[in-house]
């Protein structure tokens, strides 16, 4: 018969092995003490870097003025403050009428291209761009009087670009301008301000003869931006216009002096001229992290110079932000997880922009009572 007899020396190796179990919970109690010490003073720091210094500050308000650019607006006030909230969204309004006062003296001299010399280059063509925190399209457009605003084929809803295109026989579109967007989730159907197309007033918002800023061409395909009156726009001979702001390039001059001044980080449509005529269309894809954050209008400003833009003015972004082909075929990546938005505007390109099947939509029916909220 055996016994199980426990010496001196498995006591002490019991022991020395509940001691060695005991230092190693406490030497991970004690790590874990140290991270989460130092995760707390990494915080602490973090916030008085953040909240008290000038960098932290320059970091707070580029964030707060890209969720300004967004349906998230209200987000802004627990970076800056109700108070700061308020008042930089009145600052940006400010900047931008004065920018889009500012007036332009350069001229621009439309060079018709001689039929050799067009059947070697291209009406359109398009480059593909990146930048620190964005990747998209910069579109030339080489005659500007081929250029169209479009709007939607039926009522009471908005169409998409790739449709407006493919409907149309266009070459290539981009989106145009604002419109009524009650919680980020209006039909597209009702503009903001003014629309034009073909020398034609088709949209009014501002009842009567009152100044609105757009963003257009005249009939000799001059690039117009600025805030104009209805009657000023026909006596100036404006063909395409739809309302949006602000004017950030005069007379090959950028008024946007910084980064801290480019209105946030976000998707952007922008619109610009050479002194050749050709209109540049910058469509650049954002709010997609790992392939494009976005851009702030410093960004685009930059970027028209070094392609030769005298002129250039911000188009409707964000979500709405698209670039068309031909046949209707998405060439860029819209921000918005739902898919390209339906829209009451566009910039096409046609090879005959005079026959283009482009009606008032919006004739006959009194928009003061239309709801932009219902589908």
């Amino acid at each position: 018969m055996r016994t199980n007899v426990t010496t001196p020396t498995t006591k002490r190796g019991q022991t020395v092995a509940a001691v060695n179990r005991w230092g190693r919970r406490q030497r991970r109690k004690q790590m874990w003490m140290n991270l989460f010490l130092l995760f707390i003073l990494a915080g602490l720091l973090f916030t008085l870097w953040f909240f008290y210094t000038p960098w932290g500050k320059n970091l707070r308000y580029m964030m707060a003025d890209t969720l300004i650019s967004t349906q998230h607006r209200h987000w802004a006030k627990f970076l800056i403050g109700e108070q700061g909230l308020e008042e930089r969204v009145a600052q940006y309004m400010q900047k931008f009428d004065d920018w889009t006062a500012t007036e332009s003296t350069m001229e621009i001299n439309i060079r018709k291209p001689e039929p050799a010399v067009a059947k070697k280059k291209e009406l359109i063509e398009i480059k593909e761009v990146e930048g620190t925190n964005y990747k998209g399209q910069l579109v030339f457009v080489h005659d500007p009087t081929k250029i169209r605003v479009a709007v939607p084929g039926a009522a009471n809803k908005g169409e998409k670009v790739s449709s407006m295109v493919k409907r149309t026989g266009a070459i290539a579109g981009v989106n145009g301008g604002g419109f009524v967007d009650p919680e980020w989730k209006g039909n597209g159907f009702q503009p903001t301000g003014i629309v034009m197309s073909g020398g034609e007033m088709y949209y009014n918002d501002g009842k009567g003869d009152v100044a609105q800023s757009i963003v257009g061409i005249d009939k000799t395909g001059k690039m117009i931006a600025g805030k104009y009156k209805p009657s000023e726009l026909k006596q100036m001979g404006v063909s395409e216009a739809v309302t949006f702001s602000p004017k950030f390039i005069v007379d090959g001059k950028g008024l946007v002096k910084s980064q801290a001044d480019g209105w946030g980080i976000a998707p952007r449509t922008c619109m610009a001229q050479k002194a050749d005529g050709t209109i540049m269309f910058a469509v650049i894809d954002g709010r997609q992290p790992g392939y494009s954050i976005g851009a702030t209008l410093y960004d685009i400003q930059q970027l028209f110079l070094e392609n030769g833009a005298v002129i250039a003015a911000n188009l409707d972004g964000g979500s709405s932000t698209v670039l068309v082909g031909k046949g209707g075929e998405i060439l860029n990546k819209p921000a918005s997880p739902y898919g390209e938005r339906y829209l009451p505007t566009a910039f096409l390109v046609f090879e005959e922009p005079a026959k283009a099947p482009i009606r008032n939509i919006w004739q006959g029916i009194d928009m003061s009572k239309f709801d932009a909220s219902k589908w």
